[in-house]
């Protein structure tokens, strides 16, 4: 079997402020095309800096990033949304600026819309949805370009917790029906478990990764497998990495 393709290459990639602060020692890093892969560790670590590397939001100050494919969406920390615009309109925004014909766009809305279950939501505002409903809507602006790579900046750490389970379940799904290759980032070590093929730990002072563990865990992961040995195993890996690198990264 041949190697599988490289969706994201980082060589020896890092980010040094001009006042000096080295935000991120050299990372090299490679993530093939499939994965499901968590940037996870303390605040101040590195992770938004490294993703907005990889989406070219933010320049590296020394190393080399290559993408397979430049198709890609970012989900921000926040959902973002033009307040004064339907749910329709906000999720077309990406085509309109784009140019794509009207018809075309309203068709790819709908399909947006329907992968994130608010196709009876397209005429109503922001406000009227809660805080869950922002973020699908986000995700939704997110797919209707048809990404091939999909970075979410802890789309979800602003929301209960009940909330964020059944979005951390749907986004798996998304994930499988469209075989998206995904980086996502939060500090939660439960939710890194539940969703990743893969975690990359990351530590502070400078911001390095100190760890990259395979989670080999079974599929489908629903609410039951939270409880699974298998799940509590693999958290109590990474919580005694997370850890070692707190320590490091005090001394």
């Amino acid at each position: 079997m041949g190697e599988r393709t490289a969706a994201i290459d980082l060589q020896d990639v890092e980010q040094v402020y001009p006042n000096g602060t080295r935000a991120l020692q050299p990372v090299s890093l490679r993530i093939e095309a499939g994965e499901f892969v968590t940037l996870l560790g303390p605040s101040g670590c590195g992770k938004s800096t490294l993703l907005k590397m990889v989406a070219g939001l933010l320049k590296p100050t020394a190393g080399r990033i290559a993408l397979s494919d430049a198709h890609l969406s970012f989900v921000f920390q926040e959902a973002t949304l033009m307040p004064w615009a339907d749910v329709r309109s906000n999720v077309r925004l990406p085509l309109d600026l784009a140019g794509v014909a009207r018809p075309e766009a309203n068709q790819r809305v709908d399909e947006a819309l329907q992968l994130v279950g608010l196709q009876a939501f397209a005429g109503h505002r922001p406000r009227e949805l809660s805080g869950g409903m922002q973020m699908r809507v986000s995700i939704a602006r997110g797919l209707v370009t048809r990404p091939r790579l999909l970075l979410m900046d802890e789309p979800f750490g602003a929301l209960d917790e009940i909330t964020r389970n059944k979005l951390d379940a749907d986004l798996l799904e998304l994930w499988r029906q469209q075989g998206l290759t995904v980086v996502f980032v939060t500090h939660s070590i439960t939710e890194a478990v539940f969703l990743s093929t893969r975690v990359i730990m990351m530590a502070t002072r400078p911001g390095r990764v100190v760890l990259d563990q395979r989670i080999d865990n079974p599929w489908p992961r629903d609410d039951d497998h939270r409880t699974s040995p298998a799940f509590n195993e693999s958290v109590r890996q990474l919580q005694h990495g997370l850890s070692q690198a707190s320590s490091e990264s005090a001394v």
